[in-house]
């Protein structure tokens, strides 16, 4: 009977040590958010703190971790402040909303070149020698540029397909004519291939005089 009694005491201990582990089980279901803006926050690492667990926020911010109550989370990002929160003991029933603000600590500022100050003859000659290198809109723009592509077409070969056009276009044009004389064809006085076609006839000496 003793032995009954003390089997009964210490499984009623066990029942209410695990209803009291039970009861101490907590869920969180957070948003991590900038101080300034509120606007989610992704990639913040939610550790809980001596314990080797945690959570990474989604794009919108959100995590969620089963934990004790009592237990202090260590949130932590690249560019923001680390923050601390300890999950209160009291908190009731076994899910709980949290909303953690973080303040921006790290701001990227462009280069900055810094020179010392120039005597006046010194400035006068650096504004009209000194060469700044363009960057990559002033390129851009350059390139760009209506004389630079139109040099660029007149200086650039022909491709296969452009010369394959031409000859089409010479071969169309003598097909029109075909078995007329050629000094009855059209004058093609603005025709480039015209003119061509003249000035080689022109170094051959096709219009020299021919002494007989």
């Amino acid at each position: 009977m003793t032995c009954l009694i003390i089997t009964i005491l210490f499984a009623a201990r066990d029942v209410n040590a695990q209803s009291a582990l039970y009861d101490n089980i907590i869920q969180i279901t957070g948003v991590v958010m900038t101080a300034d803006s509120l606007r989610g926050v992704p990639d913040v690492n939610v550790i809980v703190k001596n314990k080797n667990r945690g959570a990474t926020t989604s794009n919108q911010g959100v995590f969620t971790l089963v934990l004790y109550k009592g237990d202090t989370l260590q949130f932590s990002a690249i560019g923001f402040r680390g923050k601390e929160y300890v999950i209160p003991t009291d908190a009731p029933g076994h899910y709980f909303s949290l909303i953690q603000l973080m303040v921006q600590d790290t701001f990227y500022l462009p280069e900055t070149i810094i020179r010392p100050m120039l005597s006046r003859d010194q400035f006068d000659y650096a504004f009209k020698n000194w060469h700044i290198p363009d960057d990559q809109y002033e390129m851009a723009r350059k390139n760009t540029n209506e004389y630079t592509l139109r040099a660029l077409a007149y200086t650039l070969p022909r491709d296969g397909r452009e010369s394959q056009a031409q000859y089409q276009s010479i071969q169309a044009t003598n097909a029109i004519y075909y078995g007329q004389n050629p000094a009855q064809r059209p004058m093609n006085i603005f025709s480039p291939l015209a003119w061509a076609e003249f000035f080689d006839a022109w170094k051959r000496g096709d219009f020299r005089k021919k002494q007989y």
